[in-house]
């Protein structure tokens, strides 16, 4: 069985090539799984100590919709002593008020659980007014603009897969 189970969605596959990336760059399978959240369950998710919730962020910040529907299932998992780090997706230039909302929403939903939060990515280097994902001046986890600074995804998720490496060894 893997040890790390991303959970993602994607509607027009810009999150699923990011989060294909960085099961790749983790190692693989059969180490890291990957469940997109339009066919996943709660119990999908349980088995895994480490997890990372990838989503972007649509319209007017919110979340796309697989996670839509799914993220009623996040009540169900018990998430005492696992590691989550997130992924968010957005368009800091067509949406800088709400841009990468979506990880926020879904953090708010679980952050009382008993995870613990890893992979907290720089605000600097992106042109937004606000964000729920803020949280101590950091974003909750990685930021990619593929609208904006396409040129600049592959290095940070080479970087932020470098950080995340030992919070999931």
């Amino acid at each position: 069985m893997a040890k790390i189970g991303i959970f993602y969605g994607s509607t027009e596959g810009n999150t699923e090539r990011v989060v294909t990336t960085i099961q790749a760059q983790l190692g693989g399978e059969p180490i890291v799984s990957l469940h997109n959240v339009n066919s996943a369950t709660a119990d999908d998710m349980q088995p895994y100590q480490y997890l990372i919730l990838a989503c972007p962020t649509w319209e007017i910040g919110q979340l796309q919709e697989d996670w839509e529907s799914f993220v009623d299932e996040l009540e169900s998992v018990d998430f005492n002593g696992k590691k989550i780090a997130y992924v968010g997706l957005g368009d800091a230039d067509g949406y800088p008020d709400t841009f990468i909302d979506a990880p926020g929403i879904i953090h708010d939903r679980i952050k009382d659980k008993g995870a613990v939060v890893v992979g907290m990515w720089p605000t600097e280097g992106y042109n937004f007014e606000a964000s729920k994902s803020v949280v101590d001046g950091k974003f909750l986890g990685l930021v990619i603009d593929e609208e904006n600074q396409k040129d600049l995804t592959a290095g940070r998720i080479e970087k932020w897969v470098g950080m995340i490496k030992p919070e999931f060894a």
